[in-house]
């Protein structure tokens, strides 16, 4: 049996915790398929993955190969912001290789926005 005072002040930790949760700012999240020209997968792959460590407020870039579909892939990102995601589209290094891939992209498939909340891999 717990005591009053162990689950008052299990209680109260629990509301601190949940403030704080609710007063900071969720992340963003996006999960997005897209599909290489045929045989334009791994180069495709090399110019998404490449100097992708400049981006203020992504806190996870991940791109993978679809292990059954051999022109797609998909592309998992976390921000700390919806605000850092769109001012990352402007910066100088992402508009050229948008230039670059665009030729060798043959389309788009699912699109997922989500909350990341936590979870391993994470980059502070």
């Amino acid at each position: 049996m717990m005591r009053r005072r162990g689950f008052l002040g299990g209680s109260a930790a629990a509301g601190l915790a949940a403030g704080s949760a609710a007063a900071a700012q969720p992340m963003y999240g996006l999960i997005g398929k897209m599909l290489a020209r045929p045989g334009q997968r791994e180069r495709l792959i090399g110019l998404l993955t490449a100097e992708t460590g400049g981006m203020p407020g992504c806190l996870s870039y991940i791109v993978a190969a679809d292990a059954k579909d051999p022109d797609a892939i998909w592309i998992t990102e976390v921000w700390d912001s919806p605000a850092s995601h769109q001012a990352s589209l402007k910066l100088a290094s992402v508009q050229a290789t948008i230039a670059e891939a665009r030729p060798l992209i043959a389309g788009f498939g699912e699109r997922f926005e989500t909350v990341p909340v936590g979870g391993v891999g994470r980059r502070a």
